[in-house]
């Protein structure tokens, strides 16, 4: 099957067949995502032994599991074991009778799920790698799991026996709009670059989502199938969502929730004033874990008070089930829900988002890809008193070569219009960062659209220069 997008990962997961010595990798995401599609599909000629834990399940049902597994993959009767070390002495056994010069994959899916209550499963585990994987040099370790949490914990942060043990950990991301575009294409399914971008924003780039689009299907029918018909098939995806992938997850959830009340994002200070933590507490965790998923962009203030960082939700499909889905029947039918007002105003700051998610594609397309850069938020807030606005851009490229790119997105059905309302609010947002950071640099305003936009002396006065959806889909990176 074609693997669509994924370059990297799948360089570097092939790359690691040619290593001289066994790998140990580590692979996570949220769910949905195709962790396992892509090692499955990466590795299919290697891939002698795979088991995946079972949710919930006693130690006695995760060892039948791996016992059962392992003879059926080896085609042989091994004894029943009654421990995880004996578990792994027979995955040994199997391995040691193995004739095959060639790559050994050995792939462990869901492994938080292996680990019981004083079960033994890690210990068990750290031994096979330290004491058996390690003095071979034909074996590639791969352990995979949406539970990012554990795996961050357990295997990448280990202080134990696995410490500095980790030769690879990657992080599957949502496809980008061109990788869903491909992805699409791939199955015969087009889309305008405003449907197209329409859809991104409300479910985002998981294949396992884009596989439910079928070829004559509009964005409304996808919509009513998918979300707000009475059996739709994620109608209750959120809740499933967030506790596969954390402990505790009611904690990340009234986290997330908070950040979808807050459209433009909330500073750490103020997540702690509006949530139920107790001075902050276990909150810096949360935040770093859904950083580390995607769900959340932590966008550090330009001028490096690192109290100002703003949080902000990107998750496209809790974004959009939140707002719309989350226990309200306002709109029963798509048609409903994209022609209301609520939503014309939501797909401005979805829109934003999406911008945030394709910083990489916008440097590329600008131009300036080739040149190193950091991203920041900026926010002036006003004091009481003040006659000034208060003043928040989301995205600002700070180049190397002198120049700063602040961002502004518009989402419109057609070409976008600049009124003289909207141009003097990008050139006071120009301004006020200027006499805020005293910055020296040639300060550049490029628009992000859907269409191209037409170019009124409002436009000439406060834009340097734009970019369309269109220009993220004839963008191919390398």
């Amino acid at each position: 099957m074609t693997i669509i997008g994924r370059e990297k990962e799948i360089a570097l997961l092939q790359s690691i067949l040619i290593k001289e010595r066994s790998q140990f990798v580590a692979i996570y995401g949220r769910r949905r995502i195709g962790k396992t599609f892509l090692i499955r599909n990466v590795y299919a000629k290697h891939l002698l032994f795979e088991c995946s834990g079972l949710r919930n399940g006693s130690l006695e049902q995760q060892l039948e599991n791996f016992h059962l597994s392992l003879c059926k993959q080896s085609k042989t009767m091994f004894p029943k074991p009654s421990t995880w070390l004996q578990c792994f002495h027979l995955l040994e056994n199997y391995l040691d009778g193995l004739q095959s010069a060639r790559k050994k994959v050995i792939f462990l899916d869901e492994i938080p799920w292996f680990e019981t209550h004083k079960g033994g499963f890690l210990a068990a585990f750290t031994n096979f790698w330290n004491a058996y994987c390690t003095r071979r040099n034909d074996i590639i370790l791969v352990v995979c799991c949406s539970a990012t949490s554990w795996i961050i914990d357990m295997i990448v942060n280990n202080r134990g026996g696995l410490h500095n043990r980790l030769n690879h950990h990657i992080r599957l991301d949502p496809f980008t709009l061109k990788e869903c575009q491909l992805f699409l294409s791939n199955r015969k399914i087009s889309f305008t670059p405003k449907d197209l971008a329409l859809l991104y924003m409300c479910m985002g780039g998981i294949p396992f989502y884009l596989e439910e689009i079928n070829q004559g299907e509009s964005v409304a029918q996808i919509m009513n199938k998918l979300f707000l018909s009475p059996k739709a098939l994620f109608r209750n995806e959120f809740n499933n969502l967030y506790h596969a992938l954390f402990k505790h997850a009611d904690k990340y959830i009234e986290v997330i929730k908070l950040l979808a009340s807050k459209n433009r994002g909330l500073t750490r200070q103020e997540i702690v004033k509006y949530a139920s933590f107790e001075t902050g507490g276990g909150l810096t965790k949360i935040l770093k874990e859904l950083e580390a998923c995607g769900f959340i962009d932590i966008s550090s203030p330009i001028d490096k008070e690192r109290s100002e960082a703003i949080h902000r939700l990107v998750d496209e499909y809790s974004f959009f089930y939140l707002k719309f889905l989350n226990g309200k029947g306002k709109y029963k039918t798509a048609n409903e829900l994209l022609n209301s007002q609520s939503f014309k105003v939501w797909t401005g700051y979805a829109f934003e988002n999406l911008c945030l998610r394709h910083k990489s594609e916008i440097a590329a397309v600008l131009g300036f890809s080739g040149i190193s850069y950091a991203t920041y938020s900026f926010v002036h807030k006003t004091k009481q008193g003040d006659n000034q606005k208060g003043t928040q851009i989301d995205l600002i490229f700070d180049r190397s070569d002198n120049v700063l790119n602040i961002i502004e997105c518009k989402f419109y059905e057609g070409s976008y219009v600049m009124k003289k309302a909207d141009a003097d609010s990008v050139i006071q947002k120009r301004l006020a960062y200027v006499q805020k950071t005293a910055s020296k640099k040639t300060i550049f305003t490029t628009l992000i659209t859907i269409y191209p936009t037409e170019r009124n002396a409002h436009y000439l006065s406060a834009i340097t220069n734009e970019l369309n959806i269109d220009s993220f889909l004839k963008y191919h990176k390398m």
